[in-house]
């Protein structure tokens, strides 16, 4: 098919298509999915699959994960990392049952382009609120889809300690995204921050104790 026809086909122009087709492009997840749905595959299927010269297509090596995430290596230095995806609506049910593998493998998996993997726990959050959206490119809005990497609460210290990071806070009831700004060792607490500065949305903090999962953000896709 050619590009004007798939633009036809998902709604978006000639030049949108053309630059969805470059290497590592950032596709909106809305159009993500109307395009592995007209192709009838899944997200993480679509992103697996490249056409060769000869227009071929084959399938990338992939390796799946017991924790419920695959990876494909699709060349030097670039990975496919498909994680199950909690939506903004399965946000309450998420945070009791995010170790549960049945309610983990019942999740649709959305694929993020990464640079290098590790052995980890992985998944991805839709945000549901604007606390993090500040107006700049690092900001986190409503609607937007973010990896995240499970880190244990006995490494939490360090790796506040060496990047700056915005993170997934499981807590009962609840998924949060949030700045850690600080970790009170006395006190057992950390200091949440958000982005954006409107009054709704206030600096606060929780005890560790009554966080149950932190994921670091490693990546976003903006819906």
């Amino acid at each position: 098919m050619s590009q004007s026809d798939l633009g036809s086909a998902i709604g978006v122009s000639l030049r949108t298509v053309q630059l969805y087709e470059k290497e590592g492009a950032n596709i909106p997840i809305k159009n993500l999915t109307k395009i592995a749905d007209y192709f009838e595959m899944g997200i993480d299927e679509l992103y697996s699959r490249e056409v060769n010269e000869a227009n071929g297509v084959y399938r990338k090596e992939r390796t799946d994960s017991k924790k419920g995430h695959s990876i494909s290596k699709l060349g030097p230095g670039k990975y496919l990392l498909s994680a199950p995806l909690i939506m903004e609506s399965q946000h309450e049910i998420g945070s009791k049952n995010f170790e549960d593998l049945i309610f983990i493998n019942s999740l649709p998996h959305i694929g993020f382009m990464v640079d290098q993997v590790s052995v980890g726990n992985y998944l991805a959050f839709e945000i549901s609120n604007n606390s993090m959206d500040n107006g700049l490119t690092d900001g986190i809005s409503k609607g937007s889809v973010v990896l995240g990497k499970r880190v244990a609460e006995k490494e939490l210290h360090k790796k506040l300690e060496e990047e700056d990071s915005n993170w997934i806070l499981i807590c009962a009831g609840t998924i949060m995204c949030k700045k850690i700004t600080a970790f009170d060792k006395k006190k057992k607490s950390i200091a949440c921050h958000s982005l954006n500065n409107s009054p709704e949305y206030p600096d606060f903090e929780v005890l560790i104790g009554e966080v149950l999962a932190f994921y670091k953000i490693l990546k976003k896709q903006v819906d």
